[in-house]
Formats: C-alpha cells, sequence, structure tokens
C-alpha cells in the first residue's frame, strides 16, 4: 500500500522508548524484534504513538515526546488505596512490590487492573494502581514497517 496512513489502516512499527534519561524501557528488539501490529483510530495504543503515525508513509521513521496526558496520563492519588488485609483472602503474606490484579466493574464490562502494594503493616496493605508509567514523559523513535 502507498499514501498517508489513516485511520482503519492497520500498520507494523518498530519502535524503542526512552526515559529522557536515555533509560530503555521498551523496543521492539526486547520482543524478539517484533513490530507492534494495531489499527490506527482504534486506541489499541497509546493515542500520542497511534497520532505519530497518521499522515505518514510506508518506511517512515519518525521521533515523538509524549507528555504524560498523550501516553498513561498524570499520576492520581486518589489511585492509591488503603485495604484491610482480611479482605485480601491472599494465600501469600502481601510484599512490597508484590503485583495484585482488581476486578473494576464499569458498566456492563469488567477490567483488570493491576495494583502495586507499596506498604504493608499488620492490618492493612498500601495499593497504588497508577499504571507504572503514569506521570512520566515518554520518547519514541518509531519505523513504520508495514500499512495494511
Amino acid at each position: 500500500m502507498t499514501g498517508k496512513i489513516k485511520n482503519g489502516d492497520t500498520v507494523s512499527v518498530t519502535y524503542t522508548g526512552t526515559f529522557d534519561n536515555g533509560e530503555i524501557f521498551d523496543s521492539s528488539d526486547m520482543h524478539d524484534g517484533e513490530p507492534i501490529v494495531f489499527e490506527v483510530g482504534a486506541h489499541q495504543v497509546i493515542a500520542g504513538f497511534e497520532n505519530a503515525v497518521v499522515d505518514k508513509e510506508l518506511g517512515e521513521e519518525i521521533s515523538i515526546r509524549l507528555e504524560p496526558k498523550d501516553a498513561y496520563g498524570e499520576r492520581d492519588e486518589k489511585a492509591i488505596q488503603t485495604i484491610p488485609k482480611e479482605e485480601l483472602g491472599l494465600e501469600a503474606e502481601p510484599q512490597v512490590g508484590m503485583q495484585l490484579m482488581f476486578q473494576h466493574q464499569h458498566g456492563d464490562h469488567t477490567h483488570q487492573i493491576p495494583g502495586l502494594i507499596t506498604e504493608v503493616t499488620d492490618i492493612e496493605i498500601i495499593v497504588d494502581m497508577n499504571h507504572p508509567m503514569a506521570g512520566k514523559t515518554l520518547n519514541f523513535k518509531l519505523k513504520i514497517e508495514s500499512v495494511k
């Protein structure tokens, strides 16, 4: 296919994602060199990543910097929850750094939300349900490998 990429096109993109300090947090190379494949306009990837390929062409290389609002959002202190230990019903003793999955009902859809244990006391745990990348500025180098 030739021409500009538009909503409804399926693209495959190789990428490298870095923080401002240059640390790589994700890349195609970390996934056996496999590109990420998504339908433009279907919200299958973060907004800034998707918007970056619109009106581009096959083979084009793009560098973008995404502020939190165009990536995983700002951190929300309301997403930090205190939960009594006995409500969890865990088989293992909760530990700082352990990730738990919570069910969230939104209309008739149930979503899994990960939560990271940040503190443990004798009677409760503190869980941060912010996305690990929330509040972070992300930089990507993208290359459009195919367009269908």
